[in-house]
């Protein structure tokens, strides 16, 4: 049940001052479809406090030259760049990128090494783990909203065992993008990794576009139950977010007029709850998962719905969720530099 202030106008900020570490952003200029520095400025500045934030790979500047396991270096020098310009002062008080996420192909296996050892020696400040894409799906309904279908990585693949095996040794995390139809993957990978910190991305999406109710329903109960198998394991973390993306089938992105934080707030409430029950407060983080989630809101709805649903938890338990477990994962240290 959401716990809210009786009467909330949209143009207003919930809970103004709670610091805010934005888990999980994207930067990227590509046909049709730019969101770049400026862009994210204005959304960090409209009003919410958010205090610093942890760039995510899209793999949008990788370079075009060189060993293709090395490629993932550019996006990684474009984002440290970013996070310098934000570090200056000038772009307001939210240390945009203060933490790094990159890519990296792990199905290179032992061959993942040089990449990952060159990646900290350019951002040892920053960066804190990589992310490689792995979400499958039997039918092709998820891929009409991605600008082009990731490749299929098999997570049980010997050689992305044996490329996984080199991040705990270099304090490098795991970003999982998976769907909630592999879970059961994930878990197996986290079992035998146990000294590896897994971060699920978007709490393992629901997938039911194109269901009806019933569908949504039934996928809903597959999503929870394989959720708390999933966070039995103590190495798993759990992003909350991504609710603004087509797969959920909420059916946002196909609305001509905005969805308000309370519309956004009922509905996304079940799924927000379930991932804070089977994790805990101190194993989960928010996140706006911008630009993508854009396409069924906008920023300050996000955050102010996502405030709403927790609305009725302590102070301890949401400083975990806004800020605490965040800093603590991605080792981030607000005013004193990472």
């Amino acid at each position: 049940m959401i716990g809210k202030p009786e009467e909330i106008d949209d143009r207003l900020i919930v809970e103004p001052d709670r610091p805010i570490i934005d888990t999980h952003f994207h930067l990227f200029d590509r046909p049709n479809y730019r969101y770049m520095f400026d862009d994210y400025v204005a959304d960090v500045s409209a009003g919410h406090n958010i205090v610093a934030s942890v760039y995510v790979e899209t793999q949008a500047y990788a370079r075009r030259w060189g060993p293709e396991v090395m490629r993932p270096l550019g996006e990684l020098e474009f984002a440290n760049g970013i996070a310098a310009m934000s570090e200056s002062g000038l772009y307001g008080r939210c240390r945009i990128g203060a933490a790094i996420v990159c890519h990296a192909d792990l199905r290179h296996g032992d061959g993942v090494a040089p990449l990952l050892d060159r990646a900290l020696e350019l951002s040892p400040e920053r960066l804190r783990g990589v992310r490689q894409i792995t979400i499958y799906h039997q039918s092709e309904a998820p891929y009409r909203y991605m600008s082009a279908r990731p490749p299929r990585v098999e997570m049980s693949g010997s050689a992305f065992r044996k490329g996984f095996r080199h991040l705990s040794g270099r304090g490098l995390s795991f970003d999982a993008a998976i769907f909630h139809t592999q879970v059961a993957e994930l878990a197996e990978l986290a079992d035998e990794n146990q000294d590896t910190t897994i971060v699920l991305d978007h709490m393992g999406f629901a997938m039911a576009l194109d269901c009806d109710e019933q569908g949504r329903l039934e996928v809903f109960k597959v999503w929870r139950e394989s959720l708390f198998d999933l966070a039995q394991r103590p190495n798993i973390f759990c992003k909350v977010g991504g609710l603004g993306m087509p797969p959920w089938g909420f059916g946002f992105e196909a609305r001509s007029e905005p969805v308000g934080h309370e519309e956004l707030a009922s509905t996304w409430s079940p799924y927000v709850e379930t991932a804070i029950e089977a994790f805990g407060t101190d194993r989960c983080m928010m996140e706006s998962n911008f630009p993508p989630d854009r396409m069924s809101c906008d920023y300050v709805s996000l955050w102010n719905a996502m405030k709403l649903i927790v609305a009725r938890y302590s102070d301890v338990e949401k400083a975990n969720l806004f800020h605490d477990t965040a800093a603590r994962v991605y080792r981030i240290e607000i005013g004193t530099g990472n």
